[in-house]
């Protein structure tokens, strides 16, 4: 019977792993018959458990969702993972899951051997949060956008721009992004024709959602860089391109993500863009990251630089 049980729990693991698998799958990381994992089978679905099936040669088990929330069974890693997104949700930017959060790490800490007790704790111990003022978001909102992102449906907003102006938009959702301490939108604009990128906390959406709509080609960028690039570079007067004779983590690591962009080009250089309203700020911004560098645009910095050089000759010449 204890041997039974411990393969009853065995095979909900797996079932809780990916989205079906075969009886012969089964049956062979179980190391039984496909007959007794369909007699195991039955048993979870005596206890609750919503194992569907299919049949023929591509069928399966798959666990469907059931009226109430069945008990999860996590390994070391996951485990872990899932206790340190509870106690960063805990202290997030996202409201109304703070006491909720930490009453599910409350009780995940309780039963977590002692060994994965320690490493969350010392995490916990060894971790300060930055304690800089951010935007906090409604949960409820961010599920709104994700279900709009994950079904394909248009929405008409309400949006207040970093100048105070309140405009309506009709946009078609494509990521959420969360960068630093904000939550951001990444949508296609219907009216401006062009992908724009929305602080959560400035827009409110209209109910219900629009209709279904075709998902356009995205960006080039993939979701979190343009987000940065967007709300980032993008607003400076004047935007740099600069091939980084180094590393893209090297640079990354001295780049702020609200300053600059990194593309690895190679295991030894990248591609750094950045922004600033001057081009002495941008000038200065490029040199002290510590790296050599190429200029490449606007052609206003490349002739800065030129000036600049001309300016730094004189003054070691006298």
């Amino acid at each position: 019977m204890l041997e039974t049980s411990a393969r009853l729990l065995r095979l909900l693991s797996l079932l809780q792993q990916r989205h079906e698998w075969s009886g012969p799958q089964l049956a062979e990381r179980l190391e039984v018959t496909v007959r007794t994992v369909r007699r195991d089978v039955d048993r979870l679905r005596e206890l609750g458990y919503p194992v569907h099936a299919t049949i023929g040669n591509l069928g399966g088990y798959r666990l469907g969702a059931g009226a109430h929330m069945p008990p999860l069974l996590l390994d070391d890693e996951e485990a872990v993972a899932v206790a340190v997104g509870l106690r960063t949700a805990a202290n997030g930017t996202v409201s109304g899951i703070e006491e909720t959060s930490a009453r599910a790490l409350v009780k995940l800490e309780q039963i977590l051997p002692p060994r994965l007790r320690h490493r969350v704790s010392a995490l916990g111990a060894a971790t300060i949060a930055e304690n800089r003022p951010g935007a906090v978001v409604d949960a409820e909102l961010l599920t709104t956008l994700a279900g709009a992102c994950r079904d394909s449906q248009r929405l008409r907003i309400d949006y207040r721009n970093h100048e105070g102006v309140e405009s309506i938009r009709l946009v078609e959702p494509h990521r959420l992004v969360h960068a630093g301490r904000r939550w951001y939108l990444v949508a296609f604009d219907v009216d401006r024709d062009d992908w724009r990128t929305f602080r959560v906390d400035r827009l409110r959406p209209w109910t219900p959602p629009g209709p279904k709509f075709t998902p356009r080609t995205p960006p080039p960028l993939d979701p979190g860089a343009f987000a940065s690039w967007d709300v980032g570079v993008a607003r400076y007067r004047y935007q740099g391109r600069f091939t980084m004779h180094a590393p893209a983590n090297q640079v990354a690591a001295k780049v702020a993500a609200d300053s600059g962009l990194v593309e690895a080009i190679d295991e030894h250089s990248c591609t750094l863009r950045a922004g600033s309203n001057s081009l002495d700020g941008l000038a200065m911004h490029v040199t002290l990251i510590g790296f050599e560098f190429t200029v490449h645009e606007p052609v206003e910095l490349v002739e800065h630089f030129r000036f600049l050089q001309a300016r730094m000759a004189r003054a070691i010449s006298l």
